[in-house]
């Protein structure tokens, strides 16, 4: 088993390099990848469409699927999704784009809190992942 910290080429540096976008656990069998709460900022670090949560989802989501592409994963390798919303009336919104990324299989296991604010002005929500991918074939 093997742990490591990665802030992958395909996405911009975390805010303020104070954290790791993702802790992959490289365990027999597959790989675990944790990632960290992604908000919707551009390469600049600078929050994408300040309080609209669909363009703000989409960015959310666009984050999300470089980070598994870099190593190696898709959202049907998705376990876990948790997401911390500034409204949750705005959950018909951010639904509709979630929906989008999970079209192809299985929705993963969830959960959805409101919370007061976010750590940018302007972010209405931040969602982690957890997923898995395999390396060895299914049934060995």
């Amino acid at each position: 088993m093997r742990m490591t910290l990665d802030n992958p080429a395909t996405v911009a540096a975390p805010y303020g390099d104070r954290f790791s976008h993702v802790a992959r656990l490289d365990l027999g069998g597959g790989t675990m990848l944790v990632l960290s709460g992604q908000v919707a900022v551009d390469d600049a670090g600078e929050v994408v469409a300040p309080g609209d949560v669909t363009a703000q989802s989409e960015r959310v989501f666009e984050l999300i699927g470089s980070i598994l592409a870099a190593h190696g994963a898709t959202f049907s390798d998705v376990m876990h999704i948790r997401t911390f919303m500034t409204d949750l009336g705005d959950l018909p919104g951010y639904g509709a784009v979630r929906q989008r990324a999970f079209r192809d299989t299985p929705p993963p296991a969830s959960t959805t809190v409101e919370v007061s604010r976010l750590f940018l002005p302007g972010a209405v929500l931040e969602v982690e992942i957890t997923a898995f991918v395999r390396t060895d074939a299914p049934g060995t």
